[in-house]
């Protein structure tokens, strides 16, 4: 099995962002002050197919709601992550069943442990920086 690795360099996040399509938002809230709804909203403005994943919504965006990662019956490229580091060990567990090509977790986000479990499963992780501001400022 191939080895994921931690991504920093922006040609890798470049790539990243380029050839994926579906991106699962962990922890997107219905609140549109919200950096998750903002960034969901930008994402989805970009053409990018986004899956909210929040336990208690139905719809978001637009897009049907999951309560989790597991729930998602579709391949998805991204899980982008809006939660507390201190969470984050679940939601690797989780992404390991569903192998999406990257584990994101947003600015102000990283979880050593979780991203040395999700590289050993062959998924690449991104820690502490916005999808978002990466991607305006890498394509824009």
């Amino acid at each position: 099995m191939k080895k994921g690795k931690i991504i920093t360099e922006d040609s890798e996040i470049k790539h990243i962002l380029a050839d994926s399509k579906t991106i699962a938002v962990l922890g997107l809230s219905p609140k549109p002050d919200r950096d998750s709804y903002i960034v969901a909203k930008y994402l989805k403005e970009q053409g990018y197919k986004i899956i909210p994943v929040r336990p208690k919504q139905k719809e978001i965006l637009g897009e049907k709601a999951y309560s989790s990662l597991e729930e998602i019956k579709e391949s998805v490229d991204i899980v982008n992550v809006f939660r507390n580091p201190s969470q984050i060990m679940p939601h690797a567990h989780e992404a390991i069943r569903i192998k999406p090509k990257v584990f994101w977790m947003q600015l102000n986000i990283e979880n050593h442990e979780a991203a040395e479990l999700l590289t050993k499963a062959g998924i690449d992780v991104v820690m502490n920086l916005c999808i978002r501001v990466e991607h305006d400022r890498l394509f824009n």
